[in-house]
């Protein structure tokens, strides 16, 4: 399941994660998401992550955000990739 990032940015107050590396979310990154990397979320969800709430994620071009939710959804977690990443914010931004 995926998002575009003109949808995203139409929501109110969306729980964002930008699992890219520190450095990259400290260049720049979505206003108003938390950087948590990739690895340090898959190896422990349930530490970031609330079954009850829904997350929105992204990564550089969405390739690797696709598989992460792939992932957490499999476990249980309520989670949306942000189609074409970063970049689309970069492109798109108003």
């Amino acid at each position: 399941m995926e998002i575009s990032i003109r949808d995203l940015l139409k929501i109110k107050s969306p729980n964002i994660i930008d699992i890219r590396s520190n450095q990259k979310y400290n260049d720049n990154h979505i206003p108003g998401s938390v950087n948590i990397s990739n690895d340090i979320l898959l190896s422990n969800p349930n530490k970031f992550l609330d079954k009850g709430l829904l997350y929105y994620i992204y990564c550089q071009r969405g390739i690797t955000s696709k598989m992460t939710t792939q992932i957490l959804r499999a476990l249980g977690y309520n989670v949306i990739s942000v189609k074409d990443g970063y970049e689309a914010y970069i492109l798109n931004k108003i």
